[in-house]
């Protein structure tokens, strides 16, 4: 059964979209920590992360740099905090989000309301920083 990324992928479900490779999928959290917090995917649909293929997992974290960069460039922050939990979707993906302090990163803390102007805006701000640093 299509998990929920894989139905993002087809375009059966929107998504406000940041980054897209042939192989990867960048798109904001819906249920954000912060503004700017960024699901990357590969879209091939792989439940877990260290079951993707070795080529497959290590350009997968070279596709997350560059949209960690991209966020950097758009969302003040002191850095950008890495996630992989793997319990949410059963489709490997990366959390990137924009942190200040550790507990920033705190996936029970009540999450950021954004309008959808809101978020198609800021997915258009990383969007054209990610072509502009590529």
């Amino acid at each position: 059964m299509p998990t929920i990324f894989s139905k993002i992928i087809a375009g059966d479900i929107p998504c406000h979209k940041v980054a897209e490779t042939d192989d990867f999928l960048a798109f904001l959290d819906i249920s954000p920590l912060r503004a700017g917090h960024t699901l990357v995917i590969p879209k091939i649909e792989v439940d877990y992360i260290f079951d993707l293929e070795d080529d497959l997992f290590t350009r997968l974290f070279s596709f997350a740099k560059r949209v960690a960069k991209a966020v950097e460039s758009v969302i003040e922050c002191e850095r950008i905090g890495v996630a992989v939990i793997g319990l949410e979707v059963p489709h490997a993906h990366i959390h990137l989000s924009p942190i200040d302090q550790l507990s920033d990163l705190d996936f029970t803390k009540q999450r950021a309301q954004l309008t959808q102007e809101e978020f198609t805006a800021l997915a258009n701000k990383i969007h054209s920083a990610f072509i502009s640093n590529s």
